[in-house]
């Protein structure tokens, strides 16, 4: 069986990124490993419902090193909701993430699909929080 193990965030911090990921999103810092170079393989991944990392896709987050890649800073996919984050509890987990400073851009919806809002990351790339049916 494949699956995607990792997807690379262009971030401008490491450190504040980190912050940001564990702290108002509730991810675990899996590897945080310095390279040597001045750069960092930095692993964030969100919790599973038995609080472990397994099964989840992480977030490579890479500190931007040139113009080009720190343009790209928060536009990762150009505007639209590029990170779909789903929850076993979308009133705790939202509630949480508001009192926590995440910055959502519409209330909760129920759809049929499920209960959804789309909130923006520390750079403005979009998610949803997402609780399926």
């Amino acid at each position: 069986m494949s699956l995607i193990a990792l997807v690379t965030l262009v971030v401008d911090d490491y450190d504040k990124a980190i912050a940001f990921y564990t702290d108002a999103l509730g991810f675990q810092l899996i590897e945080d490993t310095d390279r040597g170079d001045g750069s960092r393989w930095v692993v964030v991944r969100p919790r599973g419902a038995d609080g472990s990392d397994q099964g989840s896709t992480g977030l490579l987050l890479a500190r931007a090193k040139d113009d080009v890649q720190r343009a790209s800073v928060g536009a990762q996919t150009g505007g639209r909701v590029g990170f779909f984050l789903h929850t076993e509890d979308f009133a705790r987990d939202h509630a949480r993430m508001v009192a926590a400073g995440v910055r959502f851009l519409e209330e909760p919806r129920h759809e049929p699909y499920g209960s959804v809002a789309v909130f923006e990351d520390l750079y403005g790339n979009r998610w949803d929080l997402l609780q399926p049916a």
